[in-house]
């Protein structure tokens, strides 16, 4: 029987890709114990295979590195070679080769990277225990490297139950998840319809029977998607040893809530602002060693990354034990930047450092500096309609919470509608609504398109969801009746009027088009019961929206965030 090549190479690419991130974290352990036995055997067994696989397929240039790395493994497995920061990162640097090097086999390359000769000179050295500790990785070298930001998406960890692994193509449950998205489409046509039929209560209670079945393989096929953080956050193990290394701190990472579940589409949104939270956490936050010393900490810092479920969100926090937010030096760059910090809670001073091109940093450095990251971290948790929280203490250290939703596919949703029955409607995620009230009529007043009102003594901004997306707002007449949809991201709250409440309903979402990708106020699209589409409305844009324009007095485009 013949073997398809394709799915060799394709299963090699995936079991390299696992062997090297344990191997990875086996090395980082086995720096912090080098009496720990079973760390250097998962390291070596890791190499064997690699090299066993790649011999092969016919990769010569690849087992023969492998077999370089393995010979020093050796060495260390024997106790001829002891396991020091220096040998470390050169290890480290020959799996950075690997995971350059396998993928450009596979794609018919003979040769390794540039980068290998050096790295194999390098263990030749230390295989002979003549390693130079000076020339084995500059500072910041394996910081500006890490794996986390080069190593591939969606191959993920497999799905794991009593020791076994089942690997599933991610494009094929993306697939059955857009069937059961369609069957969910026609199943509320088809309630529309036969809500209209009195004769047909047969057909509607079988109907409803059907619903239960498609629920339960809806929820089958989501749960298939879940993958556990734990594999996630150890990941970030080497992220941890070598920004540490390059900044001058020992810093340790914790992991809490490792097997929690999330939806794989979730946590590939989430590598890099985890990503940029550590980096911003171990260069601002953590103190020196000396300086922890002198304020009686343990001189190595700590950084937690830490994951439960909530009803059916997730929420992770990345805390650490150093020095605190400087909520003065935060006032100070915001006021220079034009923020009005002088009327701002502490709350606000902390949700700044997530602006663009805000930094406290004095110089720019390798790590830090350009306020680009946490801008990042903003972003990326926008798209996934979460919310982060930051809480601070002094001396203590400081936790950032984010929030997210358990899965991207489906959602409850809350439909409004804009004009009269042909009109069109909008859907709002119902875990940002707080309450739904009765705007009323301006009484003859020029109707504009924003403005503010009165929940339980608060004022609260509004928008006419009509203005933001140009359906005749602004035109002067007074509306008969407005309803204004109370939301709420993080601790803000803003209205949305509109002309209709519709209701609660489960969403299948749809993503945009590339055409429409961007489009200011919009987070994706449904289809509704009755075959039209309806835009599913991006929460926190238009809150700042709302925010923005109470603050000018006039408008700024739709989605621009005002100062």
């Amino acid at each position: 029987m013949d073997l398809d090549r394709d799915v060799l190479l394709q299963t090699f690419l995936e079991e390299t890709q696992e062997n090297l991130a344990q191997m990875e974290q086996a090395l980082v352990a086995l720096e912090a114990s080098p009496s720990d036995d079973e760390a250097i055997r998962a390291v070596f067994r890791g190499a064997h295979t690699i090299k066993g696989n790649a011999a092969t397929l016919g990769f010569r240039a690849v087992a023969e590195f492998a077999h370089a790395f393995e010979d020093v493994l050796a060495r260390v497995r024997e106790r001829a070679l002891a396991p020091s920061t220096a040998l470390t990162s050169l290890l480290l640097r020959a799996l950075d080769v690997l995971r350059e090097a396998v993928p450009l086999a596979v794609e018919g390359a003979e040769a390794l990277p540039p980068a290998s000769e050096a790295v194999r000179e390098a263990l030749a050295r230390a295989r002979e225990g003549a390693l130079d500790e000076g020339r084995v990785a500059p500072a910041g070298e394996e910081a500006r490297s890490s794996p986390d930001e080069h190593a591939p998406l969606g191959g993920g960890e497999g799905r794991v139950l009593e020791g076994r692994t089942l690997r599933v193509d991610v494009d094929r449950l993306d697939r059955m998840l857009r069937l059961a998205g369609e069957i969910a489409i026609s199943r509320g046509r088809l309630r529309e319809l036969l809500d209209r039929d009195a004769a047909a209560r047969d057909a509607l209670e079988t109907h409803r029977e059907a619903d239960r079945l498609f629920l339960d393989l809806q929820e089958q096929i989501m749960e298939a998607r879940l993958v556990p953080l734990g594999p996630v956050f150890r990941r970030h193990q080497r992220t941890v040893r070598d920004v540490g290394l390059a900044v001058g701190k020992q810093v340790a990472l914790v992991v809490e809530g490792d097997e929690v579940e999330v939806d794989m589409a979730v946590v590939e949104h989430l590598r890099d602002p985890l990503t940029h939270m550590i980096r911003n956490a171990i260069d601002h936050g953590i103190e020196a060693p000396e300086a922890r010393a002198r304020l009686g900490k343990d001189p190595c810092g700590r950084i937690t990354l830490r994951a439960r479920r909530d009803s059916g969100s997730i929420v992770m926090e990345v805390e650490d034990d150093g020095a605190g937010l400087d909520l003065e030096r935060i006032r100070e760059v915001g006021a220079a930047r034009g923020f009005d910090t002088a009327r701002m809670r502490d709350a606000d001073l902390r949700a700044l450092i997530f602006a663009s091109g805000f930094s406290t940093a004095a110089t720019v450095t390798d790590l830090s500096g350009r306020g680009v990251g946490m801008e990042v971290v903003r972003r990326n948790v926008d798209l996934l309609r979460g919310t982060i929280a930051v809480e601070s203490r002094p001396g203590q250290g400081t936790t950032i919470s984010v929030r997210v939703p358990l899965t991207l596919a489906i959602i409850d949703g809350f439909q409004v509608q804009i004009g009269g029955g042909g009109g069109q409607t909008y859907v709002i995620p119902l875990d940002t609504v707080v309450e739904c009230m009765e705007l009323q009529p301006s009484s003859g007043e020029r109707a504009d398109d924003h403005g503010v009102i009165d929940v339980r003594g608060e004022a609260v901004p509004f928008l006419r969801l009509g203005g933001v997306f140009g359906l005749g707002a602004g035109d002067g007449e007074p509306r008969a009746r407005e309803n204004v949809v109370v939301v709420k991201h993080e601790d803000r709250l803003a209205g949305i009027a509109v002309d209709a409440l519709l209701g609660q309903s489960q969403t299948v979402i749809k993503p945009l088009s590339k055409m429409f990708r961007g489009l200011p106020g919009v987070a994706g699209s449904t289809i509704l019961g009755n075959g039209r589409v309806a835009l599913i409305l991006d929460v926190p844009a238009l809150l700042r929206e709302a925010t923005g324009r109470r603050s000018a007095g006039a408008g700024p485009g739709p989605g621009e965030a005002a100062p």
